[in-house]
């Protein structure tokens, strides 16, 4: 019986898919979702490290101009907006953590959709404003 109940606790973990984005059909992130404003708040504070090809997207009801900042933020970013139709309007590269108080703030353009993902990938895969994104 415990066999079974291995085999099936298997069978579901390699069915569960993780979300991804992908920019220009090129270069793809494995993402977490920041969709609730608890979520939203906290972000990628007190991390580390982030791996290589993955990010945080941060999922708005409304496309409007969005400000963030690194305050508690342990690794540099790129910030990734995109409007509702999934197409990059703004990047800010290689955002500093914020080491005191206060923290500056990041404002953008209108945007429903924001992916943090490391510093210095936004360059590296040619990410542009205008670039395509599709969510997988």
């Amino acid at each position: 019986m415990r066999r079974v109940f291995l085999l099936l606790f298997l069978i579901l973990l390699s069915c569960s898919s993780v979300p991804r984005i992908t920019f220009d059909n090129t270069v793809s992130f494995n993402l977490e979702l920041a969709k609730t404003d608890e979520e939203k708040a906290k972000g990628l504070m007190f991390r580390e490290y982030l791996p290589k090809r993955s990010g945080m997207l941060f999922i708005f009801e409304d496309t409007a101009p969005r400000s963030f900042w690194m305050k508690n933020t342990l690794i540099p970013l790129d910030m990734i907006f995109l409007d509702e139709s999934m197409t990059v309007v703004e990047i800010k590269q290689k955002v500093p953590p914020c080491k005191a108080d206060p923290c500056p703030s990041y404002p953008s353009k209108p945007a429903k959709y924001v992916l943090e993902i490391n510093a210095g990938i936004v360059e590296k895969n040619n990410i542009n404003v205008g670039s395509k994104a599709k969510l997988t």
